[in-house]
């Protein structure tokens, strides 16, 4: 009988610092130690603390082990499993800032102390490959108490009353959508999750398919009861292997327990689930792109109404829902609409999952009530900038979002809040930046990915976003004026205005959100012909402080163009303008702060 359990992160970050060589060597250990029988191995899913990873659990001793390699499980397995002793070296650990005691409870450290996990619930706590243990965290409960104790309006009343709204972007009413489905003619009818995260930096979705796919698929029978449809799509990009390989076992399984397929749990209710891998278009996060995508057509978005509530996959009702918004359902269901709307604010309820990444020490996901603010997730959790970097910006919402400043930190997160600031929640990519970002060249990134991603039906989108790009191009180039940051400018509006879908509305955000907030940086950009951020290398100059240069010939060494000159020991050396290409080998090399960037 196995008395500890050792649950080692299999999400697809661990997996990547070969997590899974960890689980095999735990797995070639133990018998020699003769604990085989006592010690129990899980691959789980991601415990949201990725910057830390792969992550090893001991349970119920709830301890932590960081960053570990496959050359530190024999110790952890001699010191901690046989002789009880904790290996500190690897622990993940704090100290109490008030008290000076280390915090030993993992759930008051920082990065979890704040979170509150709906949607993550199971992630990390469970086997997502094993029904059983999703089972015994009162799994498919919900589907249960849905088909044969509540009516399909009964379900969808309680999913409005919760005040669950989207969480891929647009924040739409859950329980709104599933009555459109609902009051359609009775008939065919389609539920399609949207799997196809593809905003940079974004992996909350994939996430919580990784650890928790039956959540999911759970929502997707019960909003099929709700809307009477009995199949589902789950339309998941092909590059998530090990979320699409979790949801194949976990859609086998379920239909083994008589949970999927025909007459569900003995009543007269059906649904299935297939999956559409998805080629890992941006576009198809749209929802009509997706439909078409799904109907093997190209995924391009077409114009609405009709709404897909009345008319979408194969010209059937269909609510679409992503995967977040699906891993709520279920607990809202068991734990009544009360319980979720008592979370969060007045208008958006429940938790948000986010993407937390770029300039920020604790990268990775974290689960928050609505109403926390950003200075709370950014300092509290995320642990600030890392080497004493200053905050700059966070760019909130993906390629659709914008960038809010440190004077918006302290503003409660919601919907309606970070529209209000020019900005978007989005489906929750969180990308902090520091001093040395330079606010044009984010632009200028988002606007790039935008151009490459545009399906190209709409010359608003298609043309306007190529348009704006080589603006910003300019600009970076030092080629920029004031007349032209007037045209970027009207060109962003007339783009908003125009363009087809939600996605090529929201393109020019990132430009328009950052000319507002760093205008001067924009200015510095056109009139200085200078980049402060030190980023933009047309705008660059390098040059050698002769007073702290120590003569050491290593920035000569390591330039590839031979444009520094000097003698070793004797004469100060310096860079030679007109040969220099700006790859700032020498400022990399140089250990001394000798070399000035700007």
């Amino acid at each position: 009988m196995e008395r500890i359990n050792v649950m080692i992160c299999a999400g697809t970050g661990c997996t990547s610092s070969n997590s899974a060589l960890v689980a095999e060597k735990f797995r070639e250990v133990l018998p020699v130690y003769g604990l085989e029988d006592e010690v129990k191995i899980i691959k789980t899913g991601c415990f949201g603390l990725c910057q830390k990873g792969p992550i090893v659990a001991i349970y119920p001793d709830k301890v932590f082990y960081c960053h570990v390699k496959v050359e530190d499980v024999e110790e952890i397995v001699s010191e901690h499993l046989y002789k009880g002793r904790v290996v500190k070296r690897l622990e993940l650990s704090e100290i109490d800032e008030k008290t000076k005691e280390k915090i030993l409870d993992i759930d008051k450290i920082n990065f979890y102390a704040k979170q509150k996990r709906i949607a993550l619930k199971n992630c990390g706590v469970i086997n997502p490959e094993d029904i059983q243990e999703y089972i015994a965290k009162d799994g498919y409960m919900a589907l249960g108490k849905a088909i044969t104790s509540m009516t399909p309006q009964e379900v969808i009343d309680e999913v409005k009353a919760s005040g669950l709204r989207g969480r891929g972007g647009g924040g739409f009413p859950t329980g709104v959508k599933w009555q459109t489905a609902h009051d359609q003619p009775e008939g065919q009818k389609y539920v399609i999750c949207n799997a196809d995260e593809g905003d940079p930096g974004a992996f909350m979705d994939r996430s919580i398919l990784e650890g928790d796919p039956h959540s999911v698929i759970e929502a997707m029978a019960i909003a099929g009861y709700a809307i009477g449809a009995n199949h589902g799509y789950v339309y998941i990009r092909a590059e998530y292997p090990i979320a699409v390989q979790r949801l194949k076992i976990a859609i086998d399984q379920a239909h083994e327990l008589g949970l999927l397929g025909e007459n569900i749990l003995g009543t007269t209710f059906s649904f299935d689930v297939e999956l559409r891998l998805g080629a890992g278009a941006f576009v198809c996060g749209e929802e009509t792109a997706l439909i078409m995508s799904i109907e093997g057509k190209r995924g391009m978005p077409v114009p609405k109404p009709p709404f897909p509530a009345v008319s979408g996959v194969w010209g059937k009702p269909t609510i679409i829902n992503n995967v977040e918004t699906f891993a709520n359902v279920a607990q809202i269901i068991l734990n009544g609409s009360a319980w979720f709307a008592s979370i969060g604010t007045e208008k958006s309820k429940g938790t948000k999952v986010f993407a937390l990444g770029g300039k920020i020490a604790n990268t990775g996901l974290v689960e928050i009530p609505m109403g926390t603010t950003l200075r709370e997730i950014i300092y509290e959790i995320g642990g600030g900038c890392p080497n004493n970097k200053n905050f700059k910006a966070v760019q909130t919402g993906g390629p659709s979002g914008g960038c809010l400043t440190e004077e918006q930190l302290d503003t409660p997160i919601d919907f309606d809040n970070l529209v209000q600031l020019g900005s978007m929640m989005g489906s929750g990519g969180m990308i902090v930046l520091d001093e040395d970002n330079c606010m044009v060249d984010v632009a200028r990134f988002y606007l790039d990915f935008i151009v490459d991603e545009s399906c190209g039906k709409c010359t608003p989108c298609r043309v306007g976003t190529k348009r704006l790009l080589e603006m910003l191009e300019k600009i970076t180039k030092g080629e920029g004026t004031l007349e032209l940051l007037d045209e970027m400018e009207d060109l962003c509006y007339k783009i908003k205005e125009s363009a087809l879908c939600g996605l090529g509305q929201t393109a020019p955000n990132p430009v328009l959100s950052t000319l507002k907030q760093f205008r001067e940086e924009y200015i510095a950009h056109v009139v200085d012909k200078r980049c402060p951020a030190g980023v933009c290398k047309a705008l660059l100059t390098y040059s050698i402080k002769p007073d702290v240069c120590r003569k050491c010939s290593l920035c000569a060494k390591n330039c590839p163009v031979q444009a520094i000159s000097g003698v070793v020991g004797k004469e100060a050396y310096r860079i030679d303008t007109t040969k220099c290409i700006k790859c700032g080998a020498c400022f990399t090399s140089c250990r001394f702060n000798a070399i000035e960037r700007r």
